[in-house]
């Protein structure tokens, strides 16, 4: 009886099938190695670098400061490296991560268990059953706009199974969840208005007055809302009417066991209770969240000391999310050791992915010690020299687009190819503005297209769904967003965008 009990426990919280999780990590072990295998094969070579880790291309006698260098990464270090990047910069950010993981996980058992996750569906299910075709573009909207204002990405590891726990419920599959979480929250990323990470940064760099050029910018956000919210809602109406053509009808069948709508539970005063505790919490994290924001833009307050706020909003998602849950859990009847148990058998069953996130960190970490990141940027920047404006500007988006599968950190892009593409931008007449607008786009489109996200390749995984079938799943929306990108840019270059 016990075993069966504890079969039970272990069936609920986040979970990632073992096959697939074995998947992934094979594949980002296989990317590790290739980028071990270029740090031998590409010429090493540096531009001169600031103390900020920024890249001055041109001296002041208008030569180029890239020179190779007699240097080769011993290759055996491609097997060292995800353990010596936790001696590097990127260690933090990695533990922060994994860290943050490992307390969603612990928590999401203690919500499922005690009840909460329950009520949060029923109550949704109920609310919108009558109108849920006016539901998806609602949360759409909130979900794009957390991510174009605040930088929300990795807390959509939190959101995607509820999204999708009520997609299912509604009568939809787990793709319409992931769609109206993990990729609404991307694609407000490629929109971006007021995002720290990406718009305030280039701009800064660029020399722009911060918020500049929002008029253009929520053209953008506008455009890309539309093209995803038609693209869903297109979709579900599809397999509302005809579930057999869902791709995912097979892994969702276990999913639906899991995520049952028992809608007694919405007239259960405790779990009522318990989950207003538990989304004051979540308040707390919005408030958390609005004041990193603010802080971002005082510009006396010192670059270093602002970088660490901007941790600020995954930090208080992880701390405030697991309070709510624990908080939740002891109101609903789940206590002492019972309530510890739930919450460390909850971190055990995601624990895996860790690995993961080690070995993508690796990839950025050997691509920058092994001296080859530099040199295929000096290539790109001599390859885009002579192409007319309009061009020139769809080939920063290629490459930032391109730059995305190797390093993941909008911040860590943006310090490694704004110093080149500026001074670029400035010689073939492209506005600084539209430079920032061209990064934005590809930076977003970027985090849910690679094998190289942890973050997305944790949260499909989260929810059973395969590399392979997200990407078939969203190739032709890829497309359509990458080109409305494309008519983006040439209408910014037109317009004379500043």
């Amino acid at each position: 009886m016990k075993e069966k009990n504890e079969q039970k426990e272990q069936a609920k919280g986040l979970q990632i099938d073992k096959k697939t999780i074995l998947f992934i990590t094979l594949a980002i072990l296989g990317i590790m190695i290739l980028a071990g295998i270029l740090t031998q094969v590409i010429p090493r070579g540096q531009f001169f670098h600031t103390e900020d880790g920024s890249i001055i291309p041109i001296d002041r006698r208008g030569k180029s400061t890239y020179h190779t260098i007699d240097f080769r990464l011993p290759f055996w270090k491609t097997f060292t490296a995800p353990i010596e990047v936790f001696g590097s910069s990127d260690a933090l950010t990695g533990v922060a991560i994994i860290l943050f993981i490992i307390l969603i996980g612990g928590t999401f058992l203690i919500l499922d268990k005690s009840g909460v996750l329950s009520y949060i569906m029923a109550s949704v299910v109920k609310k919108f059953s009558m109108r849920k075709y006016m539901l998806l573009p609602v949360v759409i909207l909130i979900m794009m706009a957390l991510s174009s204002v605040m930088g929300i990405l990795e807390e959509s590891i939190t959101i995607v199974p509820l999204c999708v726990a009520i997609s299912l419920a509604l009568g939809w599959d787990s793709l319409v969840g992931v769609s109206i979480s993990l990729l609404a929250i991307a694609f407000g990323y490629s929109a971006a208005t007021f995002n720290p990470f990406n718009v305030v940064l280039v701009q800064s760099m660029a020399g722009l007055p911060i918020f500049s050029g929002l008029w253009y910018r929520l053209i953008v956000f506008a455009g890309i809302y539309g093209i995803l919210t038609a693209f869903v809602i297109r979709y579900a109406k599809r397999i509302e009417a005809d579930p057999s053509r869902s791709i995912v009808r097979g892994s969702d069948e276990k999913l639906r066991e899991r995520f049952q709508a028992d809608m007694s539970v919405c007239e259960n005063e405790q779990l009522r209770l318990a989950t207003k505790r538990f989304l004051t919490c979540i308040a707390l994290v919005v408030v958390i969240a609005v004041v990193s924001f603010v802080l971002q833009r005082i510009t006396a307050i010192p670059f270093d000391v602002r970088e660490y706020i901007s941790y600020a909003p995954m930090a208080g998602m992880a701390i405030l999310f697991t309070i709510g849950g624990l908080i939740a859990g002891h109101t609903a009847g789940i206590r002492g050791k019972n309530l510890l148990h739930s919450f460390l058998q909850g971190a055990k069953t995601i624990a895996p992915v860790a690995p993961l996130i080690i070995f993508v960190m690796a990839v950025t970490f050997l691509m920058r010690e092994g001296k080859i990141t530099d040199t295929i940027l000096y290539h790109i920047y001599t390859g885009i020299n002579g192409f007319n404006p309009a061009i020139s500007l769809l080939l920063i988006s290629l490459v930032v687009l391109a730059m995305e599968f190797f390093i993941g950190s909008g911040t860590a892009k943006a310090f490694l190819i704004m110093p080149l593409v500026l001074p670029l931008a400035d010689l073939v007449h492209i506005s600084r503005q539209s430079v920032v607008l061209a990064f934005c786009l590809s930076d977003g489109l970027g985090n849910v297209l690679y094998p190289t996200s942890g973050v997305m390749l944790i949260a499909i995984g989260l929810v059973g769904v395969s590399y392979g079938k997200f990407l078939r799943f969203t190739w032709k929306l890829f497309l359509a967003e990458f080109a409305f990108s494309a008519v983006a840019l040439f209408g910014a270059i037109a317009l004379g965008y500043k």
